[in-house]
């Protein structure tokens, strides 16, 4: 995948469906490898993204949420989602597509996706990498955190966001 130019492309959102499992775990693995190594040591992007994936655990982690793929000129560059919990879970771009809008555009599209599912807030736990797109999206700091990722410890951030014309009084959740 290259980076010729700053335009999108015809740049579509759509529904994830089983299919892009694979494509969808190798954006993670570039995303975490390329753009977040620049925020962790070698060790703790290994702990992240390994090499190899439990497709299987994949598959229903992307099927048990509301995924959203971004493609680029048919080919998938990122992805997003979120839960019944109101955790928007997953965001990532692969690098050679970023800072060219597939974030904001996966991001928007998930929130608009949550309004209309009556969910009232959304929350993230953001990267170091991840916090200023967060922020630029709208969502704030609520703590700082560490967790342990196969015996490595990351820093990030819960972030959470209102959402606007959601129903006060509809479900917290879903």
């Amino acid at each position: 995948m290259s980076n010729e130019g700053r335009s999108l492309g015809k740049l579509v959102i759509r529904r994830y469906v089983e299919a892009d499992a694979g494509a969808t775990w190798r954006v993670f693995h570039a995303a975490i490898h390329g753009t977040a190594s620049r925020d962790y040591t070698p060790e703790q992007v290994r702990a992240w993204a390994p090499d190899t994936v439990d497709e299987v655990r994949w598959k229903g982690r992307r099927a048990a949420a509301y995924t959203y793929v971004a493609c680029l000129d048919g080919v998938v560059v990122g992805f997003s989602d979120f839960t019944d919990e109101g955790l928007l879970d997953m965001l990532f771009v692969h690098p050679d597509a970023g800072g060219r809008g597939v974030a904001r555009a996966l991001v928007g599209r998930v929130l608009r996706e949550a309004v209309a599912a009556g969910h009232r807030r959304l929350h993230v736990h953001a990267s170091l990498t991840a916090r200023p797109a967060f922020e630029r999206f709208g969502f704030v700091v609520d703590a700082a955190r560490v967790v342990e990722v196969r015996g490595q410890r990351l820093r990030n951030f819960d972030m959470s966001i209102s959402l606007p014309g959601a129903d006060d009084a509809g479900p917290a959740g879903r």
